[in-house]
């Protein structure tokens, strides 16, 4: 960057949400200072508090999701882990298949490709049309009898698209397929319930909506699938055994925890349940409808993905006309201090779909602690930045 600008504006939450509440500061300060203990690891008090944060943790994801059994959630180090887990766990044979959406992330497509490669088995990709929606109906279609796994992300990181969960996840239930959900950009902006939307697999990392720490993230495996561990090592239960243990959560969790980084999750977490995912909602799609409006009304402005402010999350994609988008990115910065994030986003599929491929968008995202202020300030600086390339030309 040639310059710095005097004030900063975070328009980057669907990397990592920023800034966290200042529970979550205290929950892992307190942890260092008065705890520092591993689970599992002893019988004084202090490893039974590093316990009992794993445990309350757990307790709090099941309240947010809607999950009956809390062991059945997997601490995972962020959302790509906790698909490798649920993607690779599977009983792959050669010629098995693998139905997902043109949407998804890397962190889906590329655990497919290396099984592909290495186990021959097939990866179909269910079309999206130009606003990044998929349509139920192309499951229908696509699904067979050599289907091993359905997938879905439940909302866009490019388009910002939210996708119909419940009826794919029905479809997949009355096949016998499990159904893995990639809840990436959703979980915490939106209502999940595991049960209601027909999820087996629930991949969700700590560090985006759940406010929580890097390092951080979960899957939940419904009763009934089992999935072959990747990692082994200690688990602090059934000692006296050199084999891994069968039961959840042990047969996943090999080694110490991120204890600190968890107890930071059970903090953000614990503040969604206290705020109510319902009033994050309503904020963030006033959000989106002030940037949707604003962005009408600016020259060669492009905004991708659904103009209802409904039928997304708080994730824009856009460009501006005469502007490549690490350009525009450089110019956000450079002007007002806009951060944002410019490129392809893992997703080169999703960017095919809308019609951004191969340069990608300059995206913002925005979180709980986005103001209204902040998105008028975007919304003017892509304002001048388009009279200043009328003027020039």
């Amino acid at each position: 960057m040639s310059s710095t600008p005097k004030f900063e504006i975070y328009f980057d939450n669907a990397a990592t949400s920023y800034p966290k509440p200042p529970s979550v500061e205290r929950a892992m300060i307190d942890y260092l200072r008065n705890i520092g203990a591993s689970a599992g690891r002893g019988a004084y008090p202090r490893a039974m508090q590093s316990r009992d944060i794993l445990d309350n943790t757990r307790g709090a994801l099941a309240q947010l999701f809607n999950i009956r059994t809390p062991q059945r959630i997997i601490f995972t180090l962020n959302a790509s882990d906790a698909l490798n887990l649920a993607i690779k766990g599977i009983d792959w044979k050669p010629g098995d298949t693998a139905v997902v959406s043109a949407m998804e992330h890397n962190s889906v497509l590329r655990p497919l490709n290396a099984l592909k490669r290495k186990l021959g088995i097939r990866v179909v990709k269910v079309p999206a049309n130009s606003e990044g929606w998929v349509d139920p109906a192309g499951y229908v279609k696509a699904i067979d009898a050599s289907t091993k796994l359905v997938g879905l992300l439940l909302a866009s990181n490019v388009s910002g698209t939210i996708q119909p969960i419940a009826e794919v996840g029905a479809l997949a239930r009355t096949h016998g397929i499990p159904f893995l959900v990639d809840a990436a950009q959703a979980a915490g902006g939106l209502p999940i319930d595991v049960e209601a939307m027909n999820i087996d697999l629930l991949a969700v990392p700590g560090h985006k909506g759940l406010l929580g720490a890097p390092g951080t993230g979960a899957l939940y495996i419904r009763d009934g699938i089992d999935l072959e561990c990747l990692r082994e090592g200690g688990t602090g239960s059934v000692s006296e055994h050199d084999i891994q243990p069968d039961f959840l959560p042990d047969k996943y969790e090999a080694g110490s925890h991120n204890t600190l980084g968890l107890a930071g999750l059970k903090a953000g977490v614990e503040f969604l349940l206290e705020n109510g995912v319902a009033k994050i909602r309503t904020h963030e799609e006033t959000l989106i409808a002030q940037f949707l409006e604003g962005a009408r009304e600016i020259p060669g402005l492009t905004v991708y993905g659904p103009l209802d402010a409904s039928r997304r999350v708080a994730v824009l994609s856009v460009r501006l006309e005469g502007h490549a988008p690490l350009q525009l990115a450089q110019k956000l910065y450079e002007t007002a201090g806009l951060m944002t994030r410019a490129g392809l986003h893992c997703a080169p599929g999703a960017h095919q779909a809308i019609g951004t491929y191969p340069q990608g968008t300059t995206r913002f995202s925005f979180g709980y602690f986005t103001q209204l202020q902040d998105i008028e300030a975007a919304l003017q600086t892509m304002a001048q930045l388009t009279s200043s390339a009328a003027l020039q030309r």
